[in-house]
């Protein structure tokens, strides 16, 4: 398997959904990008044939995938409460070139497919970066509300904003930019909502969670939970909010450790904390839980790009 970039719970509570970066085998070499926007394009620039969206049952098993060659970089994945399927791609304009110039378009959207892999939606334009209302430059991650209004993490390049749509994919609003203040941001790496309705925003740079409210006025920021990467939220009755911090270390967040933080969702108090399983937290940025999920039992199912590994953690009590 692939690098793992997100995953997500299905609709019915117990399945799980995977974006995989492809078929890579071995860290992808600095010459070729580092860890950043290449893993399902090859050199000259053409797309790999390998799927990218896969769903699993819950013993593991695959029950579909699809998504071949319509992606350079799978990034953030979300799954509405239809059971739609939406993922973002957040190529590195570098490698957004090298696509182009193999007559491939790719990187810079957001797609939303059925459960059986047709795309129903696409925001953004293939290939063109932009900070406009209708393009991304690398967007992060997408989460829907109640309601339908979708909502995109522009995050990965250097547009660092939140942008707004409808149901139906027409432009409400956009707030942020580059920053450090209430508000802005540096890498705003995933998305989510609680249910109460509240925007959650992991600012991953500065080493924060920021809070919204649907119309982004701000509420608050939570530093308590690391350098977030990705965040879920329980879907039975406990309340909980789950953060997976793949980047801590003695440099970048003196003091903390890469793994889970699984706190109060609503007061925000850290409550458990499983230390990354992968080797040192404290030395090797990178090599822990990026994305997670959460099922209706409370299993806790990590995504871990580096090493290659999509992690359950059963709950036990």
């Amino acid at each position: 398997m692939g690098p793992p970039a997100s995953v997500h719970i299905d609709a019915d509570g117990e399945s799980i959904w995977a974006f995989i970066r492809c078929d890579e085998t071995s860290p992808v070499p600095v010459a070729r990008g580092g860890r950043f926007g290449v893993d399902c394009m090859y050199p000259d620039g053409k797309l790999k044939p390998h799927d990218t969206i896969y769903k699993f049952d819950p013993k593991g098993n695959v029950v579909k995938s699809f998504g071949a060659q319509m992606f350079i970089w799978p990034h953030g994945m979300h799954v509405d409460r239809e059971g739609n399927v939406w993922v973002t791609d957040a190529a590195a304009e570098e490698s957004v070139t090298v696509a182009a110039k193999a007559g491939v378009k790719a990187g810079h959207i957001v797609r939303k497919f059925s459960p059986d892999g047709k795309v129903l939606m696409t925001l953004g334009e293939p290939g063109v970066p932009g900070s406009d209302e209708y393009h991304f430059r690398s967007p992060a991650g997408v989460v829907t509300a109640p309601n339908g209004d979708i909502f995109v993490a522009d995050g990965h390049g250097s547009n660092n904003r939140v942008v707004k749509y409808s149901k139906d994919g027409k432009f409400i609003k956009a707030w942020g930019k580059t920053g450090y203040a209430p508000g802005e941001f540096r890498t705003a790496h995933c998305i989510n909502m609680d249910k109460r309705g509240r925007v959650f925003v992991c600012d991953r740079s500065n080493a924060r969670i920021q809070i919204f409210d649907q119309d982004g006025k701000y509420i608050a920021t939570w530093h308590q939970f690391g350098m977030p990467s990705g965040i879920a939220f329980s879907v039975n009755d406990e309340d909980l909010i789950y953060v997976f911090d793949s980047e801590s270390d003695n440099v970048d967040n003196p003091g903390f450790e890469q793994g889970i933080r699984i706190g109060d969702a609503f007061r925000g108090w850290v409550r458990y904390f499983i230390i990354d399983q992968g080797g040192n937290p404290g030395t090797q940025t990178g090599s822990g839980p990026e994305f997670g999920t959460v099922d209706k039992f409370g299993n806790i199912f990590a995504g871990e790009p580096r090493p290659r590994v999509l992690r359950k953690y059963v709950k036990v009590r």
